[in-house]
């Protein structure tokens, strides 16, 4: 029996557990042990739900457990998701998360506890939701020097430049009609400023290059100023518009690392990636490009990656599977050159 702790009962931590109970047979068979909800860790309680009893309010309670062996991490932010994923890996549990603002930020610090503790940071779903990007880079790709990673990473944005450029429609317009359908949250400023987009090229950037890269330092700019003009110009070249995350080693080592909207060719693989869904184009020198497309947000697919996180760390308990990259800084090209 591996037994398992949720931190945060909101969309994805909710996910998460419907996954693991849903696929409960599929998953046991996949790893030859039952893998069970013990506790759930909120602020709230939750009458009527089917979990109602695995709710707790003290983390302690988790962390002092011994037969707790992995824990998922899906409250989001650096403040007491920081302290509390920190404390785990200490204590020797098992991480995993969908918090791509946590890995940016401590990803170094907290992949290292994880190697010097045996156990495991596993982030999956921290960068294209439920597309398994993260581990096909780690494990399938491990014999190509990847020399690119081009990627719409954001469906909030991608939604909006779609649809202003399919009904001519306003900005402001789409992003309206976006958080009626919940897809941009009531502050956008995360997606729409490409913040969200800049964090997951630092998790994939440093995976790639094994170097720390600071997020803070990627040039970034998001798609509040594209504008109706800019898609009638766009459709006379016969270009789409497209916020990418672009990622590129330099044959002198140095790294390209940007965010900001680009023009496609139509006949680009990433111009048909379209309304909420990501894509990502990884570059080898052997293999040259594979491309990856699916849902990088919602409840479930978000929570289906975290799932097959918690089946790795199940099977690998007591070894460190998920290589961190070092704490030296890349060197980024200056965007002017």
């Amino acid at each position: 029996m591996v037994n398992v702790a949720v931190l945060g009962y909101g969309t994805v931590g909710s996910g998460v557990v419907e996954v693991l109970g849903r696929n409960r047979e599929q998953i046991s068979g996949k790893t030859g042990e039952e893998i069970q909800v013990r506790y759930i860790l909120d602020l709230r309680d939750f009458p009527g739900d089917p979990y109602e009893d695995r709710v707790v309010h003290d983390f302690n309670l988790i962390l002092e457990d011994a037969e707790i062996s992995v824990v998922c991490e899906t409250m989001g932010g650096v403040g007491a998701a920081y302290q509390f994923t920190k404390q785990a890996l200490m204590a020797g549990k098992s991480v995993c998360t969908s918090n791509k603002e946590l890995v940016a930020m401590h990803g170094t610090e907290l992949l290292a506890l994880a190697a010097e503790h045996h156990c495991n940071y596993l982030f999956e779903a921290s960068v294209g939701g439920g597309i398994p990007l993260l581990r096909t880079i780690q494990n399938s790709l491990t014999a190509e020097r990847i020399q690119a990673v081009t990627g719409i990473l954001n469906g909030t944005t991608n939604y909006i430049l779609t649809k202003m450029e399919k009904e001519h429609a306003d900005y402001g317009e789409v992003l309206k009609k976006a958080q009626e359908l919940g897809y941009a949250e009531r502050n956008p400023e995360a997606d729409v400023e490409g913040h969200d987009t800049c964090r997951k090229t630092a998790i994939l950037a440093s995976l790639v290059t094994g170097k720390t890269v600071d997020a803070a330092k990627i040039e970034t700019e998001g798609i509040t100023g594209v504008t109706q003009a800019d898609f009638d110009f766009a459709s006379k070249k016969g270009l789409r518009i497209k916020l990418l995350s672009v990622i590129k080693v330099e044959e002198d080592g140095k790294l390209l690392a940007v965010v900001a909207p680009f023009l496609l060719t139509e006949e680009h693989p990433l111009a048909v990636v379209e309304d909420v869904f990501n894509g990502v184009l990884v570059t080898g020198n052997m293999l040259g490009d594979t491309m990856f497309y699916g849902r990088g947000a919602g409840k479930l697919p978000t929570a289906s990656a975290v799932a097959a996180d918690v089946i790795d760390c199940a099977r690998n308990r007591g070894r460190t599977v998920m290589e961190g990259w070092s704490r030296e800084e890349a060197e980024l090209v200056d965007i002017k050159e």
